[in-house]
C-alpha cells in the first residue's frame, strides 16, 4: 500500500513518541516526532506537513491543557491550512472539546486504541487534501470568472447624451434593482449591461448573457431552467440552466421584446418567486440573481397590442436606460472612430494608421443607421482594405440602399428587413457570413428572416 501524507507528532513523552512512530511510519510518507512544542512552527515552517498529531501538556506538572491550545491557537494562525488532532488524557475531553471549537479536526484519548488512533488521522489528511481541491477549484472558478467578465468595457463618449446614460448606470450598478435597456440596434445595450455588472458588488460572479431571440420555443425552459436527464427527448444528462448559472451573478436577457406571450408568464413566475423548476424535476431552486434586459422595440406599444405582459414590465423595469442613437451623440462619432482605428490597427498590424481629415468628416456627416456597432464594421474593413498607412473617404463602405433612406420616411423593422435583404444578397444567401455581417448570431438572424417571411 502507498504511504501517503506527512505527519508530525508532538509530545513530551519520548516512550509515546517512539510507540508511534514504530506503529505510524509505515503508515504515512514521513513521521517526524518532537519533545519540544517550541520546535513547532520552525518544522512547519521548514516542512509542508498534512497533519499534526499535538500533544495537550508539555511542562512537568502540567494538566490544564493551556498550553496545547496556545500552540493550536500558533499552529492555525500561521498554518490555516493544516489539520490538527489533539492528543489528550481522559480528563482533558472537556478541553479537547474546545480545541474543536479553536479549529482542532479531532482528539484522540490516552491510553489510545491503534486502528482508532490510524483512523482519525487517515481522515484528517483526506480533509487536508480535500480541502487543498476546494481552494484550488476556488482559485479556478475564480480566475475563470475574472476571465469570462474581463474588462472589455468601453464607454466612450463626451456628448450630454452619453454622459446622462454613464450617470445613471453609475447609480443604479450599486443596487441590485432590476434594469431595463432599450435603443436602437448596434447602440451599445450589451456595451451597458457589461458595466453596471463590472460596478456592482456582483462583479465578482458571473455575468450570464442570453440572447432571448435565438431560443426556440421548445428549449426556452430547458435554456433558462435547466433540465433533468431523460426529462425529454435528447436530455441524455443533467443541464443547468442560464438562471442557475448566474447563481450570486447577473443575468442578461438580451431581446426580451422577442418572447412570445404564453412563455412571458413562465418568465414572471421565476421573477416573482425567485426560483426555478427545472424540466423533468418537481423541486423548486432558490435562485440570487440581478437581472439586466435589453430591447430594441416599443415595449409599451406592444402592450397595447397585447404582445407583451403590463406585469412583466413592472418587474423588469425597476430601472429604464434609454440609450441614444449615434446620430444624437455629436462630437462622439470621431472619439469612437478613433479607438476603433487604434485597436484595427493593432489587430491588424497596421499600427501607425490614420484617418484623414476629408475622412473623417464623411464618417460625421453619415447617418449611422447601424449605430456604434456599424460604425465598427466600417472602420474594421477600412483598415484591412486600404493602401497604406492613411485612410481616406474612399476607404470607407457603407451599406448601399440605406442612404437614400430618412428617418421620418422609414422605421426600424423597414430598415432592418432592408438590411438583412442587402447582406443575405451580398453573401451569396451564407447566413453565416451575413449573420457574421450584421453583427448578429446565425440563430438571431434565422429568426428575423423567419419574422419577416424573407
Amino acid at each position: 500500500m502507498k504511504r501517503e501524507g506527512k505527519l508530525l507528532i508532538a509530545d513530551d513523552n519520548k516512550s509515546v513518541l517512539n510507540a508511534l512512530s514504530l506503529f505510524l511510519q509505515f503508515e504515512f510518507e514521513k513521521v517526524t516526532t518532537i519533545t519540544n512544542p517550541n520546535r513547532l512552527l520552525n518544522e512547519l515552517e521548514q516542512t509542508e506537513y498534512d497533519v499534526v498529531l499535538l500533544d495537550m501538556n508539555y511542562s512537568a506538572g502540567q494538566n490544564t491543557g493551556n498550553e496545547g491550545l496556545y500552540w493550536l491557537q500558533q499552529i492555525k494562525e500561521k498554518h490555516a491550512d493544516i489539520e490538527v488532532v489533539m492528543f489528550t488524557a481522559y480528563g482533558d475531553v472537556e478541553l479537547a472539546v474546545k480545541a474543536l471549537k479553536i479549529g482542532a479536526s479531532d482528539f484522540i484519548l490516552k491510553p489510545w486504541d491503534n486502528e482508532k488512533l490510524l483512523a482519525t488521522l487517515k481522515t484528517s489528511l483526506r480533509l487536508r487534501r480535500t480541502n487543498i481541491e476546494l481552494n484550488e477549484l476556488k482559485s479556478e472558478q475564480k480566475a475563470l470568472k475574472k476571465e469570462l467578465n474581463r474588462n472589455e468595457r468601453v464607454l466612450i463618449g463626451n456628448s450630454p447624451a452619453i454622459q446622462r446614460v454613464i450617470e445613471v448606470v453609475e447609480k443604479v450598478a450599486k443596487t441590485d434593482a432590476n434594469v431595463l435597456i432599450t435603443g436602437e440596434n448596434g447602440t451599445g445595450k450589451e456595451l451597458i449591461a457589461k458595466e453596471i455588472h463590472h460596478l456592482s458588488s456582483r462583479h465578482n460572479e458571473l455575468l450570464v448573457m442570453v440572447d432571448v431571440a435565438s431560443l426556440t420555443e421548445t428549449l426556452f425552459e430547458s435554456e433558462l431552467f435547466g433540465h433533468k436527464k431523460g426529462s425529454f427527448t435528447n436530455a441524455i444528462d443533467d443541464r443547468t440552466g442560464k438562471f442557475a448559472l448566474a447563481h450570486k451573478g447577473t443575468l442578461f436577457l438580451d431581446e426580451i421584446g422577442n418572447i412570445p406571450l404564453h412563455l412571458q408568464a413562465k418568465l414572471l413566475s421565476v421573477l416573482q418567486t425567485r426560483t426555478i423548476i427545472p424540466v423533468g424535476s418537481n423541486k423548486e431552486v432558490p435562485v440570487d440573481i440581478r437581472l439586466i434586459c435589453a430591447t430594441n422595440k416599443n415595449i409599451e406599444q406592444m402592450i397595447a397590442a397585447n404582445q407583451f405582459r403590463q406585469d412583466l414590465l413592472y418587474r423588469i423595469n425597476t430601472i429604464h436606460i434609454d440609450l441614444p442613437p449615434l446620430r444624437e451623440r455629436e462630437g462622439d462619432i470621431q472619439l469612437l472612430a478613433t479607438y476603433f482605428l487604434q485597436y484595427y490597427g493593432n489587430k491588424y498590424s497596421k499600427s501607425d494608421i490614420s484617418i484623414n481629415g476629408a475622412a473623417m468628416e464623411k464618417l460625421k456627416k453619415y447617418h449611422w443607421y447601424g449605430n456604434i456597432r456599424e460604425l465598427q464594421h466600417v472602420i474594421e474593413k477600412a483598415v484591412i482594405l486600404c493602401n497604406g498607412n492613411l485612410i481616406k473617404p474612399d476607404d470607407f463602405y457603407f451599406n448601399p440602399g440605406i442612404l437614400t433612406n430618412s428617418l421620418e420616411s422609414i422605421t426600424i423593422e423597414e430598415m432592418e428587413k432592408k438590411m438583412i435583404i442587402q447582406a443575405m444578397k451580398k453573401n451569396n444567401q451564407n447566413m453565416s457570413a451575413a449573420a457574421s455581417n450584421l453583427g448578429i448570431t446565425r440563430q438571431t438572424l434565422y429568426n428575423k428572416l423567419k419574422k419577416y417571411d424573407l
